[in-house]
């Protein structure tokens, strides 16, 4: 589960490379996920959060608290 981002849910595509000749073959489109650590101040601990850039835009306009909540109404585990 490394390509998953914790708070969008954004996962790998697939689909296929076409060469010049027209073959296709398999290939993964995957999400730019980074990992990143945020302040949770309700805690008092730091939390490291596996996150795409869509995501961190996301915690930067809702914060980090809001973007918290989120992730565990989804199930994931921090």
């Amino acid at each position: 589960m490394s390509a998953h981002c914790m708070l969008t849910g954004a996962q790998p595509g697939f689909g296929n490379r076409i060469s010049h000749s027209h073959r296709r073959t398999s290939r993964r489109f995957d999400p730019n996920i980074q990992s990143k650590r945020y302040w949770l101040p309700s805690e008092g601990r730091y939390v490291r959060l596996r996150l795409s850039t869509k995501g961190i835009n996301t915690v930067d306009t809702i914060g980090i608290e809001a973007a918290v909540a989120r992730i565990r109404a989804r199930g994931v585990r921090i």
